[in-house]
This record gives C-alpha cells, sequence and structure tokens, in this order.
C-alpha cells in the first residue's frame, strides 16, 4: 500500500501532464478494443459456423441456382444425416438503407439443421402453417418495432414484385453469436409465385444445406456430392458452412488488414507518448535520482520506481479504457446494427488490451531507467532541472 501510494503521489507530481497521458492511454485503449472488436464482428458468421454442416452451390457461382430436384439425390449420399435448401431473397423494406438479410427456406428442415434459431412451439407451428408467414430475428423485430401477427411488405429486387408477409414468428439466438436480425420465409410461397410470373425461374434453390451424420467426414461426403452431379447441366461446389462464410470475408480482406494495421498503429503511437513523458520525469529528477544513490540506494531501486510509475500511468489509463469500451461497443453495435448484427467485446480483446497496457509501460520505462541507473552521482547533483 505503501508502494502505491508512493507511484502515485510522483506520478502525480504534474497532474496535468499525467492526467493528459492517462487520457491518451484511455483513448487508445478504447480505440483499439473497439477496432479489435468490428474484426470480431467480420468474422462474426465464420465463428458461428457448425462443423455439422456443409454448403453445395452452383459450381460456377453463388449467382447461380440448382434445381430442386437434387435434394433426393443428395439424402441419398453416405453420411448425409439431413437435407435443406434456402434462397437468398434480396427483398427491401420501403428503401434501401432497411437493409436486413432475407430468406426463402423450407421451414421443417431448416429449422431442425439451425437449432441456434429458438423459436416458441406455438410460434413455430403458426410460422410453418402459414404460407405467407415470416419468421424474424428478435433484434430485426427491436428495430422496426414488429410484433406478431404485423404485415411486413418487401419489395423483391432479385424477384421482382410487391411480397406481403405476415410475421408469425420471433427467434432468438441460443448463444450471444447468433444472428438475430435476419428474416425467413416459406420457399414454397417464392416458388408458386415464380411459377404464375416467371415460370423459368421456378423449382430452382441457391444453396443446399447438408446436416452431417459425422464431422469428421465432411470432407468424404463433400467430395461424394459433387462426384454425384459432375458433368451435369448444373455442377456443384460442396465446402464446409466454415469456408463458405470465409468466401464472403476474403472479398474485403484488404479491409480487414487495414483495420487490423491501423489498430496496432494507435498502441504504438501511445508507446510513443507514454514514453516521451516519462523521459521528461526521468530528466527532471535527475537530481533526486544521485541523492538516492548517495543514501545507498541500489540501481535496481531507481529502476523499480521508474517503471513503476511507468506502470501506474499505463494500468490507470489501460483500466478506463477497457471499463468504457464496453458501453462504447455496446451503443456502436445498436447503431451499426444494421452492418454488425453480432458486436461484442471478445474476451480475447480485453487480454490483449491488458497485456499492450503491460507492454507500453515496460517499453515507456526502459530508456528512462537505463539513463537514471547510469547518472555518475557527482554529475547528477550538478543538473538542475
Amino acid at each position: 500500500m505503501f508502494l502505491l501510494k508512493l507511484l502515485a503521489r510522483n506520478a502525480f507530481r504534474h497532474k496535468l501532464r499525467t492526467l493528459l497521458t492517462i487520457l491518451g492511454i484511455t483513448v487508445a485503449i478504447l480505440a483499439f478494443g473497439l477496432l479489435q472488436t468490428v474484426v470480431s464482428a467480420w468474422y462474426a458468421g465464420v465463428n458461428a459456423s457448425s462443423a455439422t454442416r456443409l454448403i453445395t452451390r452452383n459450381a460456377v457461382s453463388l449467382v447461380f441456382s440448382l434445381p430442386i430436384s437434387y435434394q433426393e439425390r443428395l439424402r441419398r449420399i453416405e453420411g448425409v444425416a439431413s437435407v435443406s435448401y434456402a434462397n437468398w431473397f434480396g427483398g427491401v423494406y420501403i428503401n434501401e438503407k432497411n437493409f436486413f438479410p432475407n430468406f426463402a427456406i423450407e421451414p421443417h428442415s431448416y429449422l431442425a439443421l439451425y437449432p441456434e434459431f429458438v423459436v416458441e412451439p406455438d410460434q413455430k407451428r403458426s410460422f410453418i402453417a402459414d404460407r405467407k408467414g415470416c419468421l424474424i430475428g428478435r433484434k430485426l423485430a427491436q428495430r422496426f418495432g414488429w410484433k406478431i401477427g404485423d404485415s411486413v411488405p418487401l419489395k423483391g429486387t432479385i424477384f421482382p414484385g410487391d411480397w406481403e408477409f405476415v410475421v408469425r414468428g420471433i427467434y432468438s439466438g441460443a448463444d450471444k453469436s447468433t444472428d438475430e436480425s435476419q428474416f425467413f420465409f416459406h420457399w414454397d410461397y417464392l416458388n408458386e409465385t415464380l411459377k404464375k410470373t416467371i415460370p423459368r425461374r421456378a423449382d430452382q434453390t441457391g444453396i443446399y444445406l447438408i446436416g452431417l451424420e459425422n464431422p469428421q467426414s465432411a470432407a468424404e461426403v463433400s467430395l461424394a456430392v459433387d462426384s454425384t452431379f459432375k458433368n451435369s447441366l448444373a455442377e456443384t461446389l460442396t465446402e464446409t458452412e466454415k469456408a463458405f462464410q470465409l468466401n464472403f470475408v476474403a472479398m474485403t480482406e484488404a479491409i480487414v488488414v487495414a483495420i487490423r494495421i491501423v489498430s496496432f498503429v494507435v498502441i504504438i503511437i501511445i508507446m510513443v507518448v507514454v514514453a516521451n513523458t516519462m523521459a521528461m520525469t526521468a530528466r527532471e529528477r535527475i537530481g533526486e535520482y544521485a541523492i538516492f544513490k548517495a543514501m545507498g540506494f541500489k540501481s535496481y531501486h531507481i529502476a523499480g520506481l521508474i517503471f513503476g510509475e511507468s506502470l501506474f500511468i499505463t494500468i490507470c489509463g489501460g483500466a478506463l479504457g477497457i471499463l468504457l469500451t464496453f458501453p462504447v461497443a455496446h451503443t456502436f453495435g445498436e447503431v451499426m446494427g444494421q452492418f454488425f448484427p453480432i458486436f461484442q467485446v471478445a474476451r480475447s480483446t480485453i487480454y490483449m488490451d491488458m497485456l499492450f497496457c503491460l507492454l507500453v509501460g515496460v517499453v515507456a520505462g526502459l530508456f528512462p531507467a537505463w539513463r537514471a541507473v547510469r547518472i555518475n552521482i557527482a554529475d547528477g547533483l550538478r543538473r538542475v532541472g
């Protein structure tokens, strides 16, 4: 306790300088935490992927669809436990600013494949029974104020026309990594409408979702699926759900790398700022250190004071930065929920914050400590200022 009080008194000899330094560290740690959380949010879909699911799409591009007739052949492949299918719908609610993911799905098999979407049994039955019913995420419902029974109109972009849906269920995530901002409706409703309006696009689906009997057999099943449809009019490409999600992240890899670089540059800048502060402090106290030496204090005592003061300042700033990261990230997630449906501060980010606080404190104290322990007593006593 005495040592802590001594370090605090030393640190706050120049209150304004110390407070500004602590503020700088706080802002740097807060910025680093937010940038790392943005990167984590970018990979949220990848991290939430299940090892028991495969995604099968058209081998040419995701833009091209697959015949619905493939479903039965997929079910007969060894190692396949269940099969479902889905279409990216791309509907717009009122205008393009109200973006959210919306999919046409086969309700029974899809919800069975995704147990992380938790739906009340009565709502689930109501959704399955109503051909025009839709199932929406909890965050999506909060965003637009939708409730059970509300009518939701979407304007089709990929599938032109005005589409009417009725909210029959609101799902919540089984854990924090589950996306609660999605919109699901019946693939049959889409298909029946296409048969009347654009027959050539009917009986097609964007992707197949395959549930595995054994996650260890993912490679073998993927190869078997693609071999089954080799040389057909619509060849397939099958990959794990994680690999499928990584394909989308890879499209913006340069942005992710840039964000990572900026986050580390922030730490380097604040390291220089703290080092400058400690260098000024050590220069001002050269005379004191010389007196300590004359009184019999060892070099490690002096170095300990300098490193202790440096760590005290960085830990104070770092602790404030970490504490502020949570409310700021929550606010940022609320504002940017349209783009980052899962925006949560990871435990690894907090550990990195703590590590960098210690690293900055140690590195910033190196040169001042080296200079102080090497000062000659006579030279130190002659120094003024």
